[in-house]
């Protein structure tokens, strides 16, 4: 890192963005509306379990997005780092849409209350599973010490209000030594980095564990809570991207976020989002196929059936080929345009990787087939469902209130953290 002489433009034009207040309010609106009334006609739906998946699907996307602001900002504490101060404020209004995401786990709670979580998690009326698959049933129900319906909410309300408590207490204090100054709030933040970096590993993991992984219960995969969290991460550091990009389109922070912090971005973008992400995915790919457990395979399987290959595909070459070709030169980092491009992507990514998730249904008739080609065969014509309106029209709607909260709280709180003591060190920032 070299110092460079820098001007800071601090006036109101530059470093608030209180016109963003109005379209934040109307697009969280428009937003609710879409997911209220979603919701009243999907519960009346022949197929009310794939509705609650697509629901699930696009909760968990915007609810992963906000994680990877947290995630940014447990980081930037924790490392007293000094280059990400200018690009701290789009984090920190990222993060907290963590305060209003347990509404979108409200359907959940309305079924669990109404007796039907069954509808989306088999887990949660054995004596059904027993109907459809004796075996299965015998393996969920070793299982009913943890996987049973009272200590499924618990444990959702633990996650949601550890996310919530996070994400206030990092954004408030930052705000507030916006107005007195205090060095005392940056080592408070500092301090509590690393409890929360703990608190946030093991939240985000067993929500994988129960919101995803449980969907298909006779399944498990101890790496899948790393699998998860890199997903957060891929979604988080795209969406800062895009957030900071656009707020220097329309006239913010000029002067203050450079081409060094945009390659710094694309770098954690890269890392994350395509590199580690790839190890992942490959390592519980290759050690639960190399072990050839038949309900661990299964899971693997599903997703090589009819129209779901052809998503396997497409997810390999666009969450780690492409991007890996694309991101790995330092120029498309630091080229705005290229930048921009490689964020919406992975942003996109993240969503079709949710959707590769959560959408498939392990077929319980496998073990009636001596081999992999007739199951292949049985099940040619398999469908994906990713025409299915409610696919598009339930990401719309979260995306609205994503999109929404994030402009509302960058207009009431400013853009820039002005008197963070290391914001000098960051104007000055230059990558070597």
């Amino acid at each position: 890192m070299s110092a460079s002489a820098t001007v800071l433009n601090l006036s109101s034009s530059n470093i608030r963005a209180d016109g963003l207040a109005r379209p934040g309010f109307m697009l969280r609106l428009v937003g609710f509306v879409i997911l209220v009334a979603a919701f009243f006609v999907g519960m009346r739906s022949p197929d009310q379990g794939l509705f609650l998946r697509f629901w699930m699907q696009s909760w968990l996307f915007v609810t992963s997005v906000s994680l990877g602001g947290l995630f940014f900002l447990i980081v930037h504490h924790i490392t007293h780092a000094g280059w990400s101060v200018v690009v701290r404020r789009p984090a920190e209004a990222i993060a907290s849409n963590l305060q209003w995401v347990w509404i979108g786990f409200l359907p959940f709670v309305f079924y669990w209350w109404k007796g039907d979580l069954s509808v989306i998690f088999p887990w949660a009326n054995l004596d059904a599973l027993k109907l459809i698959s004796l075996e299965e049933a015998e393996l969920v129900g070793k299982k009913a010490a943890f996987l049973n319906d009272k200590f499924f909410m618990i444990r959702a309300a633990v996650y949601l209000v550890t996310w919530f408590v996070l994400s206030r207490f990092f954004v408030s204090n930052s705000v507030a030594q916006d107005s007195d100054g205090s060095m005392a709030r940056t080592k408070k933040l500092e301090k509590w980095a690393g409890p929360a970096a703990i608190l946030f590993g093991l939240t985000t993991s067993f929500a994988a564990f129960d919101w995803i992984m449980s969907l298909n219960p006779a399944w498990f995969s101890t790496m899948f809570g790393v699998y998860f969290f890199v997903g957060c991460c891929t979604g988080g550091f795209a969406y800062i991207g895009i957030v900071c990009l656009r707020l220097q389109a329309l006239g913010y922070l000029k002067g203050i976020i450079t081409t060094e912090h945009y390659q710094d971005i694309g770098k954690l973008l890269f890392a994350f989002g395509v590199v580690f992400w790839a190890y992942i995915a490959f390592s519980q790919y290759m050690l639960i196929w190399y072990a050839n457990i038949p309900e661990e395979t299964a899971w693997f399987l599903a997703r090589q059936l009819g129209e779901w290959r052809v998503v396997s595909v497409v997810l390999l070459f666009g969450h780690f080929i492409l991007p890996f070709l694309f991101l790995i030169s330092r120029w498309t980092k630091r080229w705005r345009g290229t930048l921009l491009f490689a964020c919406v992507w992975m942003l996109a990514s993240q969503w079709f990787d949710l959707f590769y998730l959560i959408q498939p249904i392990i077929p319980h008739d496998i073990g009636a087939y001596s081999s992999y080609e007739q199951i292949l065969a049985h099940y040619s014509n398999e469908s994906a469902h990713f025409l299915n309106p409610w696919n598009w029209i339930l990401l719309v709607g979260f995306m609205l209130m994503l999109v929404g909260t994030t402009l509302s709280r960058l207009s009431s709180m400013g853009l820039l953290c002005t008197k963070d003591p290391r914001l000098a060190e960051s104007l000055r920032f230059e990558n070597m």
